[in-house]
């Protein structure tokens, strides 16, 4: 089979032969029909010590299964989270990561709504929004952030704003169903929200919380870092809170499939519409990878093996 590697910090990205791996105990043997690309990854090419596999969310046919496994069988579609080589024709999912894939969607939609879908479903659950109340979505032309525009409106947000890098996304992200699209350079983030969804982190932190009214939530998921003044926070009772997927699929599977099924309930309603940006072939990693990376994209970059 083919696969995607790095030998140093920053790649560059190039294709190899490899044996197809075998499915250990718990394991499925998925061939690869779609991968998703995420900046995590893309920021652990460039700044992992050491070469890294390259994981992920990938989606595809099951044709193998390891001592154990009870719940899928070759044959079936799955998508799932691959902490393996997931740039590849052929990669290893567990079966507790694995979700089914419906016959009325391709493996591109899976790939695009399941995962960042998870996110953007769980980062509004932390916020505890009230029908009515304002949303802040930032990278809202993100593959995390489209998903969570449309969530906001989905659950009865009054107000949505999008906020954005480049002017240049403004159009997409109304299409989703902003109100207002704001960028982040912008002197005055306009009327201050109930709630923050924030993919960015770093140094748009402070303007973020800023931008919520008293009393306000802002939940951060992203692994840019940054600081918040407690100071900032407590003149206007504001609160931070921290949220991570892998908590909750490793602690709490149950929420974990619930939240899945919403997301694919709300896709067959036309509810919830995941964007793909762009499908690039596996050698084309690299400007995969590039799109990500100059925050260019509206919606997922997906790889095509």
């Amino acid at each position: 089979m083919r696969r995607v590697r790095y030998e140093s910090t920053g790649g560059p990205l190039f294709l190899e032969e490899a044996p197809v791996p075998e499915p250990g105990p718990g394991e499925l043997l998925v061939r690869c029909e779609a991968v998703g690309v995420t900046l995590p990854v893309v920021r652990k090419v460039t700044e992992a010590a050491e070469p890294i596999p390259l994981g992920g969310e990938i989606a595809g046919e099951v044709v193998a299964v390891g001592e154990g496994v009870g719940r899928f069988r070759a044959g079936e579609r799955v998508t799932g989270l691959c902490f393996g080589d997931g740039y590849a024709d052929f990669a290893l999912l567990h079966e507790a990561m694995a979700s089914p894939v419906p016959d009325t969607a391709s493996a591109v939609d899976a790939v695009a709504l399941v995962r960042s879908g998870l996110v953007a479903l769980g980062a509004l659950e932390a916020a505890r929004p009230e029908p009515g109340e304002s949303a802040l979505v930032t990278a809202a032309a993100s593959g995390v952030g489209h998903l969570a525009v449309q969530l906001a409106r989905v659950r009865g947000a009054g107000r949505v704003v999008g906020a954005v890098s480049d002017p240049g996304k403004a159009d997409f992200v109304r299409s989703l169903g902003a109100d207002e699209v704001i960028v982040y350079a912008d002197e005055s983030w306009g009327e201050p929200v109930d709630y923050t969804l924030d993919a960015v982190g770093g140094e748009l932190l402070t303007p973020a919380i800023g931008a919520l009214a008293p009393g306000g939530r802002l939940v951060a998921y992203s692994s840019g870092g940054g600081t918040i003044q407690a100071y900032d926070l407590l003149v206007g009772a504001k609160s931070v809170i921290g949220f991570q997927m892998a908590r909750i699929a490793r602690g709490k599977p149950e929420l974990y499939e619930r939240w899945r099924r919403e997301l694919w309930r709300l896709f067959g309603e036309g509810a919830l519409k995941p964007t793909v940006h762009g499908e690039f072939a596996l050698a084309d990693s690299a400007r995969a990878h590039a799109v990500i990376e100059s925050r260019s994209n509206r919606g997922k970059v997906v790889l095509r093996p």
